[in-house]
């Protein structure tokens, strides 16, 4: 049965307090990895059930997201599921448990990958997979299984530029998904011949950035290239309602709504025609303090700084590759890699690399998930 309470936006702030009394992390059980070396919580391996290394990647990185992993451990979900879809999500919730909580180094995804390909089949045929693809389709499943609905008032429109480019963001759904990982991009488009300006929304839970050099470039220079203006001329025209046909028109995104936890998808694989090529370019970011400032709507400006949080690495080309996945653990706050089964402590200074295809930046910095009981 779906709960008919409905969560503030900052339900989950509580999760990213970082615990004051290092007392505190002397009280939760550490398992041990075959009797051996110590194995802290959210450090488990995944088994590659075939070409699978993609999620492997993916899952690794969603098991370091603290508060996504504490709704689950702490039972949250179960009021929330949805009958009709909540397979997935269980099937979810079992494995973030098994990897924070079972007493193994290293646990199967089956039941998840099982789950998630009877909708998706195409996830089953142990063929290789484009990791942003599939961390989409698990965050639109799971927030499908989760959402609440919300009927906002009715609204008066606001009233000057400024207000309808910054109006406060309403949405009739809300999950565990929305409340951490959806954010909203505002266009602003002006017509070129009557300077006419209309603005467009449009909800995010990845933003695809383009790499603007095929060498070295930071991920500063990304950002600028993805919210720069842009001039759509010829078959590129869009239709001016007051013009009352297609005209040339000058377009800026900004973002209007700032996600708690941003996940930038770097756009390697390059496919014009025929032609296919993956950029191998090295691009700098940031660990901590990445700056959102320049491209957030000013009155919502309420995350602009942000800490990394986990990296998905690509190696190989388009038609053969490999997978891995970079993660700070909240309980050691060390960076780890994991390569399926394969988990070793990493420096930081070995979480900067050529190969990252996804980087998860978080607003706060996250405290320990609890199994509340």
């Amino acid at each position: 049965m779906t709960s008919q309470r409905s969560l503030p936006a900052d339900d989950f702030g509580i999760y990213y307090v970082l615990a004051e009394c290092t007392d505190y992390y002397d009280t939760l059980p550490v398992k041990e990895a075959d009797g051996s070396q110590p194995c802290f919580q959210g450090i488990t391996g995944l088994r590659n059930l075939g070409n699978t290394c993609y999620m492997n990647a993916i899952l690794q990185c969603l098991c370091s997201i603290s508060p996504l992993v504490e709704y689950f451990l702490s039972g949250k979900y179960i009021t929330a599921l949805q009958n009709d879809c909540s397979e997935v999500a269980t099937a979810f919730a079992y494995l973030m448990t098994d990897m924070w909580l079972g007493d193994s180094d290293c646990v199967s995804p089956e039941i998840f990958w099982s789950a998630l390909g009877n909708l998706y089949p195409a996830f089953t045929k142990k063929t290789q997979q484009d990791a942003q693809e599939f961390l989409i389709y698990v965050l639109n499943e799971l927030h499908e299984a989760l959402k609440k609905y919300h009927y906002p008032r009715r609204r008066s429109h606001d009233k000057g530029s400024a207000q309808r480019c910054c109006r406060k963001w309403i949405t009739t759904e809300t999950s565990v998904i929305t409340q951490l990982f959806e954010g909203q991009l505002n266009y602003s488009i002006v017509c070129l011949k009557c300077e006419k300006c209309t603005y467009k929304n449009e909800v995010f839970t990845v933003l695809s950035l383009p790499i603007p050099s095929e060498y070295e470039c930071s991920l500063q220079d990304c950002l600028q290239c993805f919210f720069q203006q842009d001039t759509l001329t010829w078959n590129n025209q869009i239709h001016c309602s007051f013009c009352e046909t297609k005209q040339e028109t000058a377009v800026r995104a900004g973002i209007s709504k700032a996600p708690k936890i941003i996940i930038f998808h770097l756009k390697r694989f390059d496919i014009q025609g025929t032609t296919k090529r993956k950029l191998r370019t090295d691009i700098h970011y940031p660990l901590t303090n990445l700056d959102l400032t320049p491209y957030i709507c000013p009155i919502f400006r309420k995350y602009p700084k942000y800490n990394l949080c986990a990296v998905v690495n690509h190696f190989g080309d388009l038609d053969g590759g490999h997978y891995t996945a970079f993660c700070k653990n909240s309980f050691t706050q060390a960076w780890y890699s994991f390569d399926d089964t394969r988990v070793s402590e990493i420096p930081d200074t070995s979480v900067q690399n050529a190969t990252a295809y996804l980087l998860f930046y978080s607003c706060q910095p996250f405290s320990i998930p609890i199994q509340k009981h």
